[in-house]
């Protein structure tokens, strides 16, 4: 498997991306955008994953030069701004869009984009800014709402939820239901029950923070996430 860093920039700051190609000469792009903590081991091997499925996959770098948080206050002081900032975070996302959707192996018109906590909130905003993507999935992502484009959402929505996530009270998920409704988007939310926040992360067992690692509930996601798949690329 052929493997490249690349680089793209936002606001005159550089950032870099972790490619994954397939091997086959064209494929469908996947952006994957990572939690709290950054371009880490977790979302490099989602790449490499996907890239044996048969797409070209790119884990983004939300916080530049591939930067990494290395303890739960710093990655906290890593993703606040950008939570804060949601037009920065949009920003960012989008640049990475473009720099991926310009890789020659990337067939330009077949483009997804997911994210794992903080990057489900990072894909929801990119579906949220207009961008011509044909999907968004969320692993139980942030689900606080934001400005949305008035080209209005493009992008199919999966929502892949965790019933048990303190991090996404159900307010939360019904305040997100009713923005994505009204806003008219096509979208989807499955919620896995006795799951918690970062279901699909085996690492990520924190009582105190309300994650966990559950089996099933990652299997069943990433499966929802191929179907998916199958049905936003022509």
């Amino acid at each position: 498997m052929k493997t490249e860093e690349i680089n793209y920039s936002y606001d005159q700051k550089n950032y870099i991306g972790y490619v994954a190609y397939p091997e086959r000469d064209k494929a469908p792009l996947i952006l994957i955008a990572p939690s709290w903590a950054g371009r880490d081991e977790f979302v490099k091997d989602k790449a490499e994953n996907l890239a044996r499925e048969g797409y070209v996959a790119m884990a983004v770098d939300m916080y530049g030069d591939a930067k990494v948080g290395s303890s739960t206050e710093e990655n906290q002081s890593l993703m606040t701004p950008l939570v804060e900032d949601r037009d920065k975070l949009k920003g960012i996302i989008k640049s990475a869009l473009e720099a991926g959707r310009q890789l020659e192996a990337v067939e330009a018109s077949n483009v997804a984009a997911i994210g794992y906590c903080f990057g489900g909130l990072v894909v929801l905003d990119l579906a949220r800014s207009g961008s011509d993507v044909n999907g968004v999935v969320s692993f139980h992502g942030l689900l606080m709402d934001s400005k949305i484009s008035e080209d209005g959402i493009k992008s199919k929505i999966l929502v892949l939820h965790g019933e048990r996530d303190p991090m996404v009270p159900l307010e939360m998920v019904d305040g997100f239901q009713q923005e994505m409704t009204q806003a008219g988007a096509d979208w989807q939310l499955h919620s896995y029950g006795n799951a918690y926040h970062a279901f699909t992360n085996k690492e990520a067992n924190d009582p105190d923070l309300g994650t966990e690692y559950n089996q099933d509930a990652d299997r069943r996601s990433w499966q929802s996430m191929m179907n998916f798949f199958q049905e936003i690329f022509v």
